[in-house]
């Protein structure tokens, strides 16, 4: 007799994974551009912060190693775009897996424990939305002075709030299935419950919002970092050299464009993998 091996959730999510030529091509492009990141001291031939006037604005060029040109204080682009994608893919993963336990934690408890609990826990949420996320963040400043890892403090502090509505929501109405009420015939806890059938069942949506929340977290540290809130000189992020860029497209059009295109290529291959993770993650579609 021949033996049927099963094969688990995840063994069938990553061969519907690896099946989507798309998304598999942008992790590995992904991987690429990570790769350049964390080995950027060995790649580029001048520091980050190297400043040459004798260099200001000069356009790419392949023969003294400006591969991106340079920029209005003669700063190598090439080595600052590579160095700022570190500040941005940090704080775009860090603060995002940080709004992603809160929010799936206190979402699923939630919805799943319902009543004066739940709706307790909403009110919670409701008033934290009234306060502004920038008043927050000068706030933060005020009190502990420009640091980065208040960009992740400040970003992950508020992005919860969205994933624990949508969370809840999703709880709600899967806290009624049928195989719910299976694993509450067997005796399991409601933590148990939570933990092996609620949440394994919410990971699509968990990757929507996450593939959707990361460019949105490397757009906000640019938008406080052009505040001067955000990543200070001489560490950069690609939010900074965009900023910059746009202040010299007339005269200097390489010093937005090589910026611009690894912070949306970057994004895309988010975008792409998040797309194949759903599908790959998705029940209803096996």
């Amino acid at each position: 007799m021949n033996n049927i091996t099963g094969r688990s959730l995840w063994q069938d999510s990553y061969k519907r994974l690896l099946n989507n030529k798309l998304a598999l091509f942008s992790f590995i492009f992904l991987i690429t551009i990570i790769f350049l990141i964390i080995f950027a001291p060995y790649i580029t031939k001048y520091p980050f912060d190297d400043t040459d006037w004798g260099a200001m604005l000069q356009s790419p060029s392949f023969n003294d190693g400006h591969y991106f040109g340079t920029d209005l204080l003669g700063r190598d682009i090439f080595a600052r775009t590579l160095f700022g994608g570190r500040i941005s893919l940090m704080v775009g993963i860090v603060a995002t897996l940080v709004s992603v336990i809160i929010g799936i934690t206190y979402g699923s408890i939630a919805g799943f424990i319902g009543g004066r609990l739940d709706h307790f826990m909403m009110r919670i949420v409701d008033i934290l939305y009234a306060l502004p996320f920038m008043f927050f963040v000068i706030l933060l400043t005020v009190f502990f002075g420009r640091n980065i890892l208040l960009i992740f403090l400040a970003i992950g502090a508020t992005n919860w709030l969205d994933l624990a509505r949508i969370v809840r929501g999703q709880t709600l109405s899967l806290k009624n299935k049928e195989f719910i009420e299976a694993a509450r015939a067997t005796g399991s806890s409601s933590w148990k419950i939570i933990y092996r059938h609620i949440i394994p069942n919410l990971l699509g949506i968990v990757v929507i919002y996450v593939t959707l929340t990361i460019p949105a977290t490397i757009l906000a540290e640019s938008i406080l970092s052009f505040l001067g809130l955000g990543v200070q000189e001489p560490d950069t992020s690609w939010g900074v050299l965009v900023n910059e860029g746009a202040q010299n497209i007339q005269g200097a059009w390489w010093t937005l464009v090589f910026p611009a295109v690894f912070l949306s290529t970057t994004l895309m291959c988010l975008n792409f993998i998040g797309d194949g993770l759903r599908d790959a993650l998705d029940p209803k579609d096996r």
